[in-house]
């Protein structure tokens, strides 16, 4: 490890590992609170079965994706953005979109320290922004959305798949045999298996496509 490795572990990366824990630990003990209060301020108590059923049938949803997203987005969110990007939420829809727009527009490489950086800013950005958005929305967005026709309320139904679609357009531009190979592989799964769900599809094509880039390119200095 050179000196400027060694000096960026020490004074960035290891504080950030220190807080990420404990911010991320607090927000785990932070989202028991509303259950705490129904319980012990107005009795509210659903009973022990209906508990366990109830994270049964989410843990059975969602549970695999508490495994697959955060190997899935690291390379793109770097570490300190993985903290950040799981304590606020909206990762897939709100933090990799800005993390990969902030690394495309400074120009740096994937996967390097200054990319690293630069998702983190990226990322703190979006998460002000999301705050001051979310607040004006809550004061004001219901009305808003009063008023919206039909026609636009419905297209925000594709506000995420386009965002996705345009990224994917941005890193599959810089290397069209990854891009295209993803594309492949993502349709031979959508129109020819038909059945896999998106918590399978997901890391089939991420590390599918990153084995494909190791098969063709991994000999390359």
């Amino acid at each position: 490890m050179t000196d400027k490795n060694k000096k960026y572990q020490e004074s960035f990366t290891n504080p950030i590992i220190k807080y990420g824990r404990i911010t991320n630990l607090l927000a785990v003990l932070f989202s028991f609170v509303p259950a705490a209060v129904l319980y012990f301020v107005y009795g509210a108590f659903p009973g022990l079965t209906n508990i366990l059923n109830g994270w049964m049938l989410i843990a059975s949803i969602y549970g695999i994706y508490a495994i697959v997203e955060p190997i899935s987005y690291f390379p793109i969110l770097g570490l300190p953005g993985t903290y950040m990007s799981f304590l606020a939420g909206n990762i897939g829809n709100m933090r990799v979109p800005c993390s990969a727009i902030a690394q495309e527009a400074v120009g740096v490489k994937p996967g390097t320290k200054e990319a690293e950086l630069v998702s983190t800013l990226g990322i703190a950005g979006s998460i002000i922004t999301n705050i001051v958005v979310v607040t004006i929305a809550a004061v004001g967005g219901a009305a808003l959305m009063s008023i919206f026709p039909p026609i636009v309320l419905e297209g925000f139904r594709y506000v995420s798949p386009s965002i996705f679609g345009a990224i994917f357009a941005m890193y599959a531009s810089k290397n069209y045999k990854y891009g295209g190979f993803a594309l492949v592989i993502v349709g031979i799964m959508l129109l020819v298996i038909k059945v896999l769900p998106p918590y399978v599809m997901i890391p089939v094509a991420v590390f599918g496509t990153v084995a494909f880039g190791f098969i063709v390119d991994g000999n390359k200095k």
